[in-house]
């Protein structure tokens, strides 16, 4: 197994794991109790594993994913006359 995202943000971690799962890829995510008894500070971050075949595929659909959920800086914004 090797890493494909290690990060503290649950929000992050929670999401990674739905797109992988979706594309009926499993995960396993490591280092979480440690992380938490630490207080989630930096020096100890959870990783989000998956089986070493599928490695380059699931860095692929999370970097694709990442790239659909960023919005232009100025996209929220409305124009009017």
């Amino acid at each position: 197994m090797q890493p494909v995202l290690r990060s503290n943000d649950l929000v992050e971690l929670s999401w990674a794991r739905s797109v992988l799962a979706d594309a009926g890829i499993e995960s396993v995510l490591l280092d979480d109790f440690t992380a938490s008894m630490e207080g989630s500070i930096a020096a100890i971050p959870r990783r989000l594993m998956v089986a070493d075949p599928v490695v380059a595929q699931a860095k692929g659909l999370l970097d694709a994913a990442r790239a659909d959920l960023e919005v232009p800086r100025d996209a929220h914004l409305e124009t009017g006359p």
